[in-house]
Parts: C-alpha cells; structure tokens; sequence
C-alpha cells in the first residue's frame, strides 16, 4: 500500500531527529527529566518545598519554563496557599505565564510523573549540582575572555576572578545541622582542660602577656573575632606590636601580621624599639649611646629565630587574606592572625553600593576565616569623630556606636576592645583618684563569651609598647600579680579642647 504524505512526513522528520553528536561540542549540565520530576513533587506532597527550599531556586532549574513554575510555586508556599495543579495553574495565569510555560495541560503532565516525594531532597542535590557546574562554566568563560584581551590588567582580573569565585561559594554554602550530644562532649573536653590548666591561671587560648586581660579573656580564643579599635594617636598599632612581641617573642606562638599602613621595615623597626627599649626615632636615625647599643646588642637576638611572619601588601583583599592565611596555617602552624587595619582593606570583585557594604563584607569574611582556621584573628579598626564632638570627660570615652563605616562590624565580632588613653584628652586622674599619667586603658566593651571591663595598662609611647602596671618586661607563664581593673568614670572636671587629631600616630 502507498505511503501516504502525512505518514511520510512523520517518518521523515524521525530520520532528521537524530541524537547531536556532542563529540566535538558540549552541552551545559542539565537534568531536565529530575527537573520535571522535582515540580511534580512539589505539586503533590506540600511539606516536599520544605525540603529543597534551601538546595533550589528557580534560576537552579535549567529550563525557563521550570523557572517559572518553581517561582509560582515558591510564591504559594511563601504565602501559605495550599499547592496543587490547581493553584499553581492560576498563580501562573495570575502572574501572565501559565502559556508561556505550556498551559494547565503542561501542569498536568508534570504532575502526572510522580507517585511520590521519596527522592526530591536527592533529586534537589542533583539540580543544584548541576546548577553550579553552569555558573562555573560561566564565571570560567568569563575569565577566559578577559584573559585574551591584552588590554585588561591581569592583576586586577586576579582580584575580580577571586571575588567572583569567593561570592559564587558564598551563595551556593549549605549550612548543616547537628545533633546536640557530640557538641556537648567537645564542651566538656575543653571545661576539664580548663579545669586542669592551673599553672597557667586557667589560660585555654593564647595568652596576650597582660594578666588582667587575661583573666577576662582566658586568652585569645579559637574561631573568635577581635576588634581593637580606637581614635589616631591612641596607640592601637602599638597595642598590636606588644600583643604580636608577647605572643611570639615571650610565647613562642607563630603569628601573621599584615601591615595595610606600613611596610615591613618600618613595622620591624618599631617592633625593634618595643624589644630592646630604645626610642623609635633613635631607631630611624641611628644616633644611639653606648648604654643604648648595648641593650640593642643583647635584645635584639630574643627576635632570632621568633615566629612572626610579616606583610605588607598594600590594599589586600580579603580573599588574598583568606588565600594567604590558609596557606601560613598549613605551612608555619599560624596561631594568631592580626590585619592593620581593617578599613584598608577591600572585597574586589565584588559588587556594592557603597562603602558600608563592602566593609560588612568584609568584617563577616574574616569572622568566617577565623572559624575555618579556628584561629584567633585580630583585627584593627577606626573609629569615627564621634568621641571629638562629645563633651566631658565620659565623652571621650568610646563606645560600640563610634565603630567608623559599619555596625556590621560589631555584630560580627567576638570581642571588641578600645585603646583610650585619656591623658591624650588631658584627663590625669579617674574618680578615684588614681594616676592617669602614661596609662591607657584597654576597654573591653563587647566579649560574647565572657564579661567586660577595663584593663589598666602603662603606655610607654617611646618604646612603641604597652606593658602591665609598674612593668618593663613581661612575665614567663603562670601570671603574678599585675593589671588593674579599674572603674569607667574619670574625673569631671574642667576641660581643655582637646588637640587636633588630623595627624597620623606620633609613634
């Protein structure tokens, strides 16, 4: 019998549909099929959204008519409406797509596919795997292109490649839960270590060198975020080279330190003057006594060998921070990390409408490197003219509000200390009394696992140093006494306005 032209016609089109050769092409990862099966999931068993909600969104499916149908049906559930063809038909009409998408019928099929949720958490992995194979396939497309053309920076497609790569991981992290029982164990294990770390007055991170900011403290702790931040002139990288000279010159703790606003010599020369006690600007000079030679001479070999790793690259990113980092814990056993300071730092790569967002990313970033190092990271920080235009003797005194460019900040960090000198205000005395000259109070105003206070310290500005009451040199473990805790109210008296503070730190 003769073929008829209809008949034809159909079997000539199966001889055109033959599968594409993909031998010297590639296709983008896809899984249409587990897509179809996922929405028809969605559409039969409400309590299935709550499942992939976390794992999926609708620019994770791979077909436009998925996204669209996912997006109705997260509309529903966001709302609380009930979820079946029925509603996500008309939530797609309302939303002038269901058309676009193939109509109540294309609903129906997709329905139709499924007999139950059993795999979709499974099926949601998948898809979102799939997903993320695109967006890297994009983000190397991407770099590829601007890698041929000649006239884009390369260190700066570094910068933006990463930042990329950082906000891409970012988006695409999945927070695991965990049962309570092993968490209760590993607090145990460290209450008893703890309990049975007498000599060093109970010390379970790694020590600053003051005593009483170590009794508040217990040491600088694992995971945590420190801000010390403070007004210029105030002493905070001062404060930082002491904390650094105690952690890896009297400790012997290996820490990083990356200098944002100096270079390497001038951070190691002023290091030198904390060590050997001789006048930062006899350092630069060279003009030294005999009695001053001889204490350079017999203090600078504590510094041989001591495991302190510098750097000054200028501008850092964040993510050539995490970079580096990562790198200095793998290979030199890192303990501490201190950045100076924060607010010179960047996130490139990375889009943001001002300067506040970029800084809150940044503050969140480093909270999430000392988590995953699970070392202390130190970083400093402004604060803004706010404590200038305060009046009296308590308005000096800085507070969490006066953090400079984001309030991110404070929420991220773990603990934040301020370095107040108030004899900088002309304020000699505190209500009791008590001599101000050369001290400077270190103010812990936020500790998320401990309480707060002052930490009285002497303040050798010469010397670029910081050291416990009455000391010059700072004890091997197993603390003394030493380090005052002290009220927060100073004398308020009479004040002289205070001097311009424009300039950089005089030391």
């Amino acid at each position: 019998m003769p073929e008829n032209k209809s008949t034809s016609t159909r079997n000539s089109r199966k001889r055109q549909a033959a599968p594409i050769d993909t031998t010297f092409g590639h296709l983008q990862p896809q899984a249409l099929d587990i897509e179809k099966a996922v929405l028809g999931a969605l559409m039969i068993d409400r309590d299935a959204f709550t499942v992939v909600s976390e794992l999926i969104r609708p620019e994770t499916f791979y077909d436009a008519r998925h996204q669209k149908i996912y997006d109705a049906i997260q509309s529903l559930n966001m709302r609380e409406k009930p979820v079946d063809i029925m509603t996500v038909a008309e939530e797609l009409k309302t939303k002038g797509a269901l058309e676009e998408v193939g109509g109540p019928t294309y609903i129906v099929e997709l329905s139709s596919r499924v007999a139950s949720s059993a795999h979709i958490e499974y099926h949601g992995h998948v898809l979102a795997q799939k997903f993320l194979a695109r967006q890297l396939i994009q983000f190397a497309s991407m770099i590829e292109t601007d890698a041929f053309d000649e006239t884009v920076d390369v260190d700066e497609l570094m910068q933006r490649a990463e930042g990329s790569l950082f906000e891409l991981s970012q988006k695409n992290m999945i927070q695991e839960y965990t049962q309570i029982d092993p968490i209760v164990k590993q607090a145990h294990e460290i209450l008893l270590k703890a309990a049975n770390n007498k000599e060093n007055g109970g010390i379970t991170g790694v020590p600053t060198g003051y005593n009483k900011l170590d009794e508040i403290t217990a040491g600088w702790q694992p995971s945590d975020l420190v801000i010390i931040a403070g007004r210029p002139a105030m002493g905070k990288t001062s404060f930082a080279l002491s904390l650094a000279k105690n952690i890896a010159i009297d400790y012997r703790a290996p820490i990083a330190f990356f200098s944002l606003e100096m270079n390497n010599v001038q951070l190691v020369n002023r290091l030198i003057s904390n060590v050997c006690s001789i006048p930062g600007n006899k350092i630069l000079n060279g003009q030294l006594t005999p009695d001053e030679w001889e204490r350079f001479d017999t203090n600078i070999r504590k510094m041989d060998g001591a495991p302190i790793f510098v750097d000054d690259t200028p501008g850092l990113s964040v993510f050539e921070l995490r970079t580096k980092a990562r790198r200095l814990v793998r290979e030199h056993g890192i303990k501490v990390l201190m950045i100076d300071y924060l607010q010179l730092m960047n996130a490139n790569g990375m889009r943001f409408n001002n300067r506040q967002e970029e800084v809150s990313t940044i503050s969140r970033s480093l909270k999430g490197l000392a988590k995953e190092l699970n070392i202390p990271v130190l970083a400093l920080s402004q604060l803004s003219r706010n404590v200038e235009q305060r009046e009296g003797p308590e308005g000096k005194r800085p507070q969490l509000s006066d953090l400079r460019e984001s309030g991110a900040i404070e929420q991220d960090a773990d603990m934040v200390l301020f370095v107040h000198r108030p004899e900088y205000y002309h304020i000699y005395q505190d209500e009791k009394g008590n001599d101000l000259h050369g001290k400077a109070q270190i103010i812990i105003a936020k500790h998320r696992k401990g309480a707060t206070g002052d930490v009285l310290l002497e303040f050798k500005g010469e010397y670029t140093r910081f050291a416990n009451p009455d000391e010059m040199s700072f004890p091997p473990p197993g603390f003394g006494n030493g380090g005052e805790i002290m009220g927060s109210r100073m004398n308020d008296g009479p004040l002289p306005p205070p001097p311009d503070m424009g300039g950089a730190p005089p030391f």
